[in-house]
C-alpha cells in the first residue's frame, strides 16, 4: 500500500491567535509574532501513527522536512522522500509535491485547511483519491477526516469513493472551487459546511433570554463564532464579528474578536459569576469545536469547565443535520473523550433538547 503525504507546515497557525486563517506570508508572519505555534506536523503524526498501527506494510512517499518527512519519521515510519521543497515552503511546493506524488500512490494524504485543499485540487484534480488531515483553521470543505486519528483509520481502509466539495472563503463569501475524490465513510469523513437560513430575531430571542439567565449578573459570556450567536448578540444591541470569538457581560461587549491567550486571561479574571461559553454547531457538519473557533483552546475549556459550555441552536438548524451527531476536535484527545455522549441544546426560552455527540 503506497500512501502519499503532503503537509502544509504553517496550516492553522492563525487559529488560536484569532486571525481566522493562515493563508499568505503576511498572515503567517503576524500569527507567529502573536505567539502562534505550528501544529500541523503534530496532527499529521497522529494520523500516521494510526495508519502504521493498522497497516504496518504501508509505504509512505512524501516531501522532505516539515512537508512530510519529519512527521513520518516521528510516527515510526521510514518514508521515501521524492520532493525537496523551498525554504520557506509555499503553496507552489504543495502543488508540485502533490502533482509528483499522485501517479505513484493509491491515496494522497494532505495536512492543511481549505487553502491547502485548493492547492491539492489544482495539482491532482480527480486523478487520485485524497484525504485531508484537519490542521487548518476553517476546514469547511468536505475532504477532511473528522480528526487526525480518523484520517489514519480511513487511510488504512478500503472503501468506495465519492466526489467531495472543495470550498473556501474569498472576500467574505464562501465559494465552491471544485471536487476531489475522497473515501466514502460518513462517520469518519466530514460533510461540507452549509449556510444558515432562517436566523431571525424571533428564532433566537428565547435562546438569548435563557443564556442571560445562565450567565447571571456580571458573568462573562463567551460567544463562539456563527450567525446564530451573532443574532443573539444583536438582540442585546451588540454588533460582533460573525467569524470571531467575543466576550460579553450584562449585554455589554467586554472584548471582541479575541485570541486564545486573551480569552484565557478573561475567563481567569475575577467576576461576580463564573465564565460560561456558548457555541453553535457548524451547519451541515455538526462541529462544535475545532473548526474556526480554535481560540476556544483546551486550556480555556478546562478553565471554564465543560459543565459551563452551552450549545445553542434553532430547531431548524438541528433538523438540518439530519440526525448526524455533534463533533468536537479540540486538539486534546483526552479532553474530547471527556465530553458526555449527549449534550443539552438550548433551542428557545425554557426549551432544550438532548442531542448526541460522537466521542472520538
Amino acid at each position: 500500500m503506497r500512501i502519499g503525504l503532503v503537509i502544509n507546515p504553517v496550516a492553522g497557525v492563525g487559529g488560536r491567535v484569532g486571525l481566522k486563517g493562515s493563508d499568505g506570508a503576511e498572515v503567517q508572519e503576524r500569527a507567529f509574532a502573536l505567539g502562534a505555534v505550528a501544529r500541523a506536523g503534530e496532527r499529521a503524526t497522529v494520523a500516521l501513527r494510526e495508519l502504521r498501527s493498522r497497516r504496518p506494510d504501508a509505504a509512505v512517499l512524501t516531501a522532505a522536512g516539515a512537508m512530510g518527512e519529519d512527521a513520518a519519521r516521528e510516527a515510526g515510519l521510514s518514508p521515501m522522500v521524492v520532493y525537496a521543497p523551498g525554504d520557506p515552503t509555499s503553496a507552489a511546493d504543495t502543488v508540485a509535491a502533490a502533482r509528483l506524488l499522485a501517479p505513484q500512490v493509491e491515496l494522497l494524504l494532505f495536512a492543511g485547511g481549505d487553502g491547502t485543499a485548493r492547492d491539492v485540487l489544482e495539482a491532482v484534480g480527480a486523478t487520485v483519491p485524497v484525504l485531508g488531515v484537519p490542521t487548518g483553521v476553517k476546514m469547511h470543505s468536505a475532504v477532511f477526516a473528522v480528526n487526525p486519528r480518523a484520517a489514519g483509520e480511513v487511510a488504512a481502509s478500503s472503501s468506495r469513493l465519492r466526489d467531495a466539495e472543495v470550498v473556501d472563503r474569498v472576500d467574505g463569501s464562501t465559494q465552491l472551487f471544485g471536487y476531489l475524490r475522497v473515501p466514502d465513510i460518513p462517520t469518519r469523513v466530514q460533510q461540507r459546511k452549509t449556510g444558515s437560513s432562517g436566523i431571525t430575531p424571533d428564532a433566537v430571542s428565547g435562546i438569548a433570554t435563557d443564556l442571560l439567565d445562565l450567565a447571571g449578573p456580571g458573568g462573562p459570556l463567551v460567544l463562539g463564532p456563527g450567525t446564530t450567536t451573532r443574532a443573539i448578540a444583536a438582540l442585546w444591541g451588540v454588533d460582533v464579528p460573525v467569524l470571531g470569538v467575543n466576550v460579553l457581560a450584562d449585554k455589554r461587549l467586554v472584548a471582541a474578536d479575541v485570541s486564545g491567550d486573551e480569552l484565557l486571561k478573561l475567563v481567569s479574571a475575577d467576576s461576580p459569576a463564573p465564565a460560561r461559553i456558548a457555541v453553535t454547531p457548524i451547519g451541515g457538519q455538526g462541529f462544535l469545536l475545532g473548526r474556526g473557533n480554535q481560540q476556544l483552546s483546551p486550556e480555556v475549556l478546562r478553565r471554564v469547565g465543560l459543565d459551563r459550555l452551552h450549545v445553542v441552536a434553532t430547531e431548524a438548524k438541528l433538523a438540518a443535520l439530519g440526525g448526524r451527531p455533534f463533533l468536537v476536535d479540540t486538539g486534546d484527545p483526552e479532553l474530547d473523550h471527556e465530553f458526555p455522549a449527549y449534550l443539552r441544546v438550548v433551542t428557545g426560552h425554557h426549551r432544550t433538547t438532548l442531542y448526541p455527540l460522537e466521542r472520538q
